[in-house]
């Protein structure tokens, strides 16, 4: 894959990341302006606030792949496995940009 098409996916993965983060947010606030007391009628806040930090997580650890991948880039080493060196192919990069190891590499892992 070549530079340009791997910063466009880096750049498309970092905004569907980033819209992610703002509209976790956005909910968060949400749910606390209409928290109510737990046990009340139809209170599911508890279970809301689990569900935003849980997805909060994800979004962090996906942000962090994302800036190992651009890392990767700036360095000249995106598309190469971190753990072999082999070459990831395209169309895993394409489906999924941050992809550190090749598929038979992350099944090895238990991934």
């Amino acid at each position: 894959m070549d530079a340009e098409q791997a910063r466009q996916l880096l750049a498309a993965e970092r905004e569907r990341i980033e819209r992610a983060i703002a509209s976790n947010a956005d909910a968060s606030v949400q749910d606390a302006d209409e928290q109510r007391e737990p046990g009340e009628r139809d209170s599911e806040s508890l279970y809301e606030a689990e569900a935003d930090s849980g997805r909060a997580e994800d979004l962090r650890t996906q942000l962090s792949a994302l800036e190992r991948a651009e890392a990767r880039l700036r360095e000249g080493t995106y598309g190469l496995s971190v753990e072999s060196g082999e070459v990831i192919p395209d169309a895993r990069l394409e489906a999924k940009p941050t992809a550190e190891r090749t598929v038979a590499e992350e099944q090895a892992r238990g991934r």
